[in-house]
């Protein structure tokens, strides 16, 4: 029977994408392996391959096309023996343009409870089906699934009627939800404006955000950080490679006294599992870039280990090619606490939001010329960096938190340390 290929969900957070070109046409045979198409993401733009070998006999989705939801077909592959008359008993179908809101309200239609899975048999489901399965209070063995040989996907968990696992447990108050478009551009009627439609990575960081700051109980840990010792550092450094063409950044020494940090406090290199901490034993830390239209957040594994020298080539790499949405997904997915440097930028101090799952995030701003007391006692002048610990109160608590941000300071104040 034609096997339906159907549109992949190439990060976590995909929900659609685009169809930007197809690599083969319609009669050309493939292979496991082969390139089929490029699909843009919220992310990036990535090559799809095929899983499976056939002749390509009908293309669904054309290229160009916008909007396409992850599992539905995009192309129909036919077996060995097949030819295109088969594909009429394909169930294949492109999927429906995107209506318009239907003014008139339709009653819904209840969904049959399909047979629940046989008692011990394995349940096939993705890592995001079964997260929203949690959530919903479905039993995932209830559930039939229109993935990959039968497998579970989030459309399937959406689109199912709570049939809750049994439990005790009260259900959460459904959240807020933002004001509908409607009624804002309502009130706007009489004012000229633009009207911006959010494309895929926007779509996503505004629903991050508003998770994290729904779900996170987030608190805040301040310090300020004395930089004279770590730039006299730096330009010593910067002078003996300057004929490697290696070229350090402040940015390069806080993130390699943060990976440090993290061994030396282990309880804060943690995240936050759903019911239950994951506590990491490598340093992976996750550095926000800003790019047109949003941010990355590459992650720079196993930093612990690594010279600042490597750190500083594998972080220019990565914020270059996440400048032209060319990551990918593994390079910006996982770690367990992330740095966002405004300083550069000129602000002096300010509060960054977790990006979950991750246990923190530090906020760094802006070296400063300010009176200090020296530890002759005397008024002297130093520049000082002042830096915040955002922190999930469910993974770190309060004096924890207090002894990782000590630890970056002495790191950050004592540099040479940081090479031992």
């Amino acid at each position: 029977m034609p096997i339906n290929i159907l549109m992949p969900a190439l990060s976590p957070t995909m929900e659609e994408g685009n169809l930007s070109k197809w690599l083969v046409k319609e009669g050309d045979t493939v292979e496991s392996g082969d390139v089929l198409c490029e699909i843009e993401t919220d992310k990036a733009t990535m090559e799809f391959e095929a899983v499976d070998e056939g002749v390509i006999g009908k293309i669904i989705v054309t290229e160009g096309s916008e909007g396409v939801k992850v599992n539905a077909p995009i192309a129909v592959l036919l077996e060995e023996g097949e030819s295109m008359a088969d594909i009429s008993d394909a169930p294949a179908e492109a999927p429906a343009p995107k209506a318009e809101a239907d003014p008139k309200p339709r009653k819904a239609e209840p969904n049959p409870a399909p047979a629940a899975a046989p008692k011990g048999e394995r349940i096939f489901a993705s890592p995001l089906a079964r997260r929203i399965a949690a959530q919903k209070g479905l039993d995932l063995g209830a559930l039939k699934g229109s993935g990959p040989k039968g497998r579970i996907v989030k459309a399937d968990v959406e689109n199912a009627n709570a049939q809750p696992v049994a439990t005790t447990a009260q259900a959460p108050a459904p959240a807020p939800q933002s004001a509908d478009a409607n009624a804002v551009m309502a009130m706007y009627a009489d004012r000229e404006y633009e009207e911006m439609p959010l494309d895929g990575m926007r779509k996503i960081i505004a629903s991050r955000l508003t998770e994290a700051k729904q779900t996170i109980p987030h608190f805040y840990l301040r310090r300020e950080i004395e930089l004279d010792a770590l730039l006299k550092f730096r330009g010593d450094l910067n002078k003996s490679l300057a004929d490697k063409g290696i070229k350090l950044s402040v940015n390069d020494f806080i993130i390699k006294a943060c990976a440090n940090a993290l061994q030396e406090v282990p309880d804060c290199n943690a995240v936050w599992a759903g019911d239950r901490i994951l506590k990491l034993k490598p340093s992976d830390v996750a550095v926000a870039v800003a790019i047109e239209g949003g941010l990355f957040t590459p992650v720079l594994r196993d930093a612990e280990s690594r010279t600042l020298s490597s750190l500083s080539a594998d972080m220019k790499d990565l914020a270059a090619r996440a400048k032209t949405r060319k990551l990918a997904p593994h390079e910006y997915q996982g770690g367990s606490f992330a740095i966002s440097n405004l300083g550069m930028m000129g602000i002096s101090n300010f509060d960054a939001v977790i990006n979950p799952p991750h246990g923190s995030i530090l906020a760094v701003g802006a070296g400063q010329k300010m009176p200090v007391v020296n530890a002759e006692g005397e008024l002297d002048i130093a520049t000082v960096m002042s830096v915040t610990l955002s922190v999930d109160h469910r993974v770190i608590d309060g004096a924890l938190g207090a002894q990782f941000l000590a630890a970056i300071k002495r790191n950050l104040e004592n540099p040479i340390s940081m090479l031992a």
